[in-house]
């Protein structure tokens, strides 16, 4: 085989290699929701909820579950990547307008990292949880029926601390896709 045939189906390959590894990655969520330029896709595992949230910012994205009033008793998942470190945060809201880590409230942190990227200027997490997970300051998902879904992300820096520049809530169906604004 010529150097140039050699090359041209290492080049096939690699072409084909991308193709069915972007084809796999967006397939392995069975839902997806686009509010704005925020995405949300998840797929229900058993017991355990996957979650990808990407969103157009090199600072924090997060996500929200049932709010009693605006942010309160919300279970959050909030995180960013800085320096290639994917860092998540499971998180309570403990007021209207404000939120904080579980374990430092008496909670766990029940998040597992899957990963995450931050490319120019979008940053997207990746995790799981469980749906139900026994601890008093996370939100037990119902499966079935509607769940309030807080979406949210922040300026341009890695902190949490920093108020969001985007924020929209929604209720999703987790089982089935449907969504109501």
């Amino acid at each position: 085989m010529t150097l140039s045939k050699y090359a041209s189906v290492l080049v096939s390959l690699f072409v084909c290699t991308l193709l069915f590894t972007a084809q796999s990655s967006a397939a392995d969520y069975q839902h997806s929701v686009t509010a704005d330029k925020m995405r949300f896709d998840w797929s229900i595992n058993g017991d355990v909820l996957a979650v990808k949230l990407t969103a157009p910012t090199k600072g924090w994205v997060g996500i929200g579950f049932n709010p009693s009033k605006k942010m309160k008793d919300a279970d959050f998942i909030v995180g960013y990547v800085k320096g290639g470190k994917v860092s998540i945060f499971d998180e309570f809201g403990t007021q209207a307008t404000q939120h904080g880590q579980d374990t430092k409230r008496g909670g766990n942190n029940d998040v597992t990292v899957v990963g995450g990227s931050e490319q120019g200027k979008q940053t997207t997490l990746e995790f799981t949880i469980p749906v139900k997970s026994g601890d008093s300051l996370d939100a037990t998902l119902d499966l079935q029926g509607d769940t309030v879904v807080l979406l949210a992300y922040g300026p341009d820096r890695d902190s949490t601390r920093m108020k969001h520049t985007y924020h929209k809530a929604m209720i999703v169906n987790l089982s089935n896709g449907s969504v109501k604004e």
